[in-house]
């Protein structure tokens, strides 16, 4: 008897249905066709012990499973759960109706409980375009999944439960979650505060204007002036993820293995922090079964790369081509997937090897030579990509004794969100662009172009600094953004001298400025 029944297969971030076919026949066999990986091949194993162990008759003829499209590659442990039912289908040990509306994913044990997968929410997601009813998964994912709505998803133990749920013989309760209230109870909980920081108030209003407009960050400054402790305040006062962006990064999160057990969307942005020993494949992502790197795992949200120059120049290099385009394009012999990278890269690193070059107090040792050599581990081209590039110096005593309590998270993001909105308003018709870090030169010149007295300041500044085209528009953004602060229809001087004034590490004028 021949049976069939839909299940899932990841294709970068996005699912795509795939259709498990089983036939016995007369004879011996049991053979997997249609591309199947190492891991598909070997679930044969399970399979067997699985329906044994719960109670059913193993298949004692002939049994061909074909996993279609036959020329998509087939990976992971998730096909284990559909091939079992699909046996025990064709086997005539279990009558479904209506099973071409049921969708099924999970991984089989030798007894046959039923254990969790990776690609549980973009299946969901999948799932509910195709207008199926109902999607089977893990237990452990189930919450992941039931994030989607319009959709029944219930969550599975074991084999044996599937098939008396698909019987008719018990009834199974879909799970249903309340995403507005997940996002409410979570709004405003984080472990780090800008009021707990003394002093460094331009560094603040820097990170104010990054994450008003998504702008990438450079901070430069001795050893101890609190660059990575900025750093790891700095989602607190980015703006909410709206429904769509988290959605997009719990897909990401989901494939790449990322969720921990019962996890459902999330509700904060990422902030990724690899080390500076990470490998190009584990920034970008790839590998012989391909997974999101590190920047796709960063996307809406933040890549924080602490000490840059110290990361190898080969990997800095391949961050140059998703900060500008947004997307990351994988592609090797055998595959080519595409996985978003839209994130704000924030970097700090001491200004020389022994990090005192332009310390107020502290004499720098470094050899006549070693600043510039150090700088230029960082290419131009990749600086230039960075828009706002500061200067932290050490906080003097009386600040860091001082008890007055700083400006809080909440406070500096209202003023955040306000210029996203702002943003999101005059973006409303522009497909894939919701912030100022994100305009083109087409919007460039029709919302952020200054007007001549304007224009001429930047023409003086750029001439002097010897600042590149691409300097030219990151300023326009940034200036664009400190107009939304503002709550200024127009670009003016004052907002352009202050995004000039975060250009000040640019090639020609580094080592003048301290």
């Amino acid at each position: 008897m021949l049976s069939k029944l839909l299940t899932a297969a990841i294709q970068g971030i996005e699912a795509m249905p795939v259709t498990v076919e089983t036939l016995i026949n007369s004879g011996c066999g049991f053979q997997i066709v249609g591309l199947p990986d190492t891991s598909v091949r070997e679930s044969h194993q399970r399979i067997i012990s699985a329906i044994s162990q719960s109670g059913f008759d193993p298949p004692r003829r002939n049994t061909i499973i074909n996993l279609s499209p036959a020329d998509v590659k087939k990976e992971g442990a998730s096909f284990d759960l559909p091939m079992a039912v699909g046996i025990l289908l064709a086997n005539e040990q279990l009558t479904v109706e209506g099973i071409e509306s049921v969708m099924m994913m999970g991984e089989l044990a030798l007894d046959g409980s039923i254990l969790p997968v990776r690609g549980a929410l973009p299946a969901a997601v999948m799932a509910r375009k195709l207008g199926l009813k109902r999607l089977l998964v893990p237990a452990d994912n189930v919450t992941e999944a039931a994030v989607v709505n319009k959709l029944e998803v219930y969550g599975v133990s074991s084999l044996r439960e599937v098939v008396e749920f698909l019987g008719g013989k018990i009834q199974l309760e879909p799970t249903v979650i309340d995403t507005r209230a997940l996002f409410a109870s979570a709004a405003g909980h984080f472990d780090f505060d800008f009021s707990e920081v003394k002093g460094q108030e331009s560094v603040k209003r820097a990170f104010e204007v990054a994450c008003a407009g998504g702008h990438n960050i450079l901070m430069v400054g001795p050893p101890g002036a609190g660059k990575s402790m900025l750093a790891k305040r700095l989602p607190s006062i980015l703006p909410p993820l709206s429904m769509a962006e988290a959605l997009e990064t719990t897909k990401i999160h989901s494939v790449a293995g990322k969720l921990s057990k019962g996890s459902m969307l999330m509700t904060s942005r990422p902030f990724r922090t690899p080390h500076h020993t990470v490998s190009p494949v584990a920034l970008v992502g790839g590998g012989a079964s391909p997974m999101p790197g590190e920047i796709s795992l960063a996307h809406n949200g933040v890549l924080f790369l602490d000490e840059f120059p110290e990361f190898p120049r080969t990997v800095l290099e391949v961050l140059r081509q998703p900060i500008e385009d947004r997307v990351i394009t994988v592609s090797r012999a055998k595959y080519t997937v595409d996985y978003p990278a839209s994130f704000m890269l924030v970097a700090s690193m001491n200004p020389c090897p022994c990090g005192y070059y332009g310390h107020p107090t502290k004499r720098c040792t470094c050899m006549p030579g070693q600043v510039a050599k150090y700088m230029n581990r960082i290419s131009g081209p990749l600086l230039d990509r960075i828009d706002l590039q500061i200067e932290i110096q050490p906080v003097a005593f009386d600040e860091l004794a001082s008890r007055e309590a700083a400006e809080s998270s909440e406070a500096i993001r209202q003023r955040v969100v306000a210029a996203r909105r702002i943003q999101q308003e005059r973006y409303k018709d522009e497909p894939g662009i919701h912030c100022n870090a994100q305009m083109n030169s087409r919007l460039l010149h029709k919302y952020a172009w200054p007007d001549e007295k304007g224009m001429a300041q930047l023409k003086e500044r750029m001439e002097r600094m010897s600042m590149s085209a691409r300097a030219f528009d990151r300023i326009l953004r940034v200036a664009r953004t400190i107009a939304d602060l503002d709550a200024s229809p127009d670009v003016l001087p004052t907002h352009l001298a202050e995004a000039i004034n975060y250009r000040n590490l640019d090639r020609d004028t580094y080592g003048q400025t301290f």
